[in-house]
């Protein structure tokens, strides 16, 4: 499964996996204390999060590297950032897909928040996918954060047992009858493709970012995801790039602000549903999508591209746009249109810009026609009906510079 991942994909440090993979293999072997001493030596590579929960580093790849959880506190991003915005309050029967699932904190603080584990009358179905068994066994490793990340564990322990990666049973916790299971140890593209349509409450995409992961996040790939989810499900993703929203909206979801805990930028919430959506995007950020190059998409047409390949197509579509029918994303040319701004380098680069797609001054009919979708009124005389989500103003105000770059 690994084969159609990028060169370049970040995965949890080598070394971690590399201790975790030894380990169990000794415990396949019969070595009764194999697992203890795997959590002795991965002390040497977790990361305590600020709310005492464990994460891991990546590989450094291209001089960068990414933790698996914001240091701000692993388990309290996942209650924030994923389980909360998926409004699954005062619902009795829940299934939840936990994309790139890692140690299993996402699911866990779902079962915490919603105390299923102490509520039969709950019923949640949990299909977790994690493509890197070592990840998956490095969850049975670290200290849970919660009770709930106790089932977690079982869970894990019992798929590891059916696909020999473990041998024994050490994960004492019964887990509820009214909490099922299903782990899929394969690349998420795979799995999403054999689900069911219109059977998910909520989906949690985690990977990592979008510069690192792009194979997640393309139009396809939500285009499936769309299919797999209820009507009135929600998607909740940590990255509020520019590519990702772009490709949500195409792939038709409503999109609006995720909140932002322990990062600069809040996450993305997306639902075919407009009432899920509780706050639009920046007016800002809408322009950047729908004018700019920035904007564009990732794209993996069979979804068995690597993620260099989606990276190198989507800078290709890029470089070519600029200038022709998307305006440059270098001095956010698009955040200033209907505005003054000064002519120092800045001002001038920004009028350079948007003239060459022909649109004149800032403050011209073209440029007031452009974003006139962003304003209760109209500005430019089309009168037309206010619009009020994001997602079909940024498909109106990209339509609108087709037609005038035409």
């Amino acid at each position: 499964m690994m084969s159609k991942l990028s060169n370049n994909s970040l995965t949890p440090q080598k070394q971690a996996l590399s201790i975790i993979n030894h380990y169990f293999q000794k415990e396949m072997e019969g070595d009764i204390q194999a697992r203890d001493q795997a959590r002795k030596e991965l002390l040497n590579y977790l990361i305590k999060t600020d709310d005492g929960s464990y994460t891991l580093k990546s590989d450094e790849v291209e001089g960068s590297s990414e933790t698996m959880h914001t240091s701000h506190g692993a388990i309290t991003e996942s209650l924030e950032k994923f389980v909360k915005p998926s409004l699954l309050d005062n619902k009795d029967s829940i299934r939840v897909l936990d994309i790139c699932s890692g140690f299993g904190y996402n699911s866990a603080a779902l079962i915490s928040y919603l105390e299923a584990d102490n509520n039969p009358n709950i019923e949640i179905s949990l299909d977790l996918v994690e493509i890197s068994m070592e990840t998956l066994a490095g969850g049975l490793l670290v200290p849970s954060p919660l009770l709930a990340h106790d089932l977690i564990k079982k869970a894990i322990e019992k798929k590891l047992i059916r696909d020999n990666y473990a041998r024994f049973s050490f994960e004492k916790k019964v887990i509820p009858e009214n909490i099922k299971f299903n782990i899929f140890s394969e690349d998420a593209r795979e799995v999403i493709v054999k689900l069911e349509s219109d059977s998910y409450d909520a989906i949690f995409l985690d990977p990592f970012s979008p510069s690192k992961a792009p194979e997640l996040y393309t139009v396809e790939f939500f285009k499936e995801l769309k299919r797999i989810l209820k009507y009135k499900g929600i998607l909740t993703t940590y990255t509020s790039a520019a590519p990702v929203r772009c490709g949500l909206v195409e792939a038709g979801f409503h999109i609006g602000e995720g909140p932002a805990f322990g990062r600069k930028s809040g996450g993305t919430v997306a639902s075919l549903y407009l009432n899920n959506i509780k706050t639009s995007i920046s007016n800002s950020d809408e322009r950047m999508i729908a004018f700019s190059d920035a904007g564009i998409p990732f794209r993996d047409p069979f979804l068995d591209l690597s993620g260099d390949e989606i990276l190198k197509n989507r800078l290709k579509v890029r470089m070519y746009a600029r200038g022709k029918y998307k305006l440059s994303s270098t001095v956010k040319s698009p955040i200033f249109l209907g505005k003054d701004i000064k002519m120092d380098r800045l001002g001038r680069r920004v009028l350079k810009n948007i003239n060459q797609l022909n649109i004149g001054g800032l403050k011209s009919e073209k440029a007031l026609y452009l974003i006139c979708p962003q304003f209760d009124s109209c500005i430019c005389g089309c009168d037309m009906d206010n619009i009020s989500n994001s997602r079909d103003r940024i498909i109106k105000m990209a339509k609108r510079l087709s037609e005038l770059y035409k």
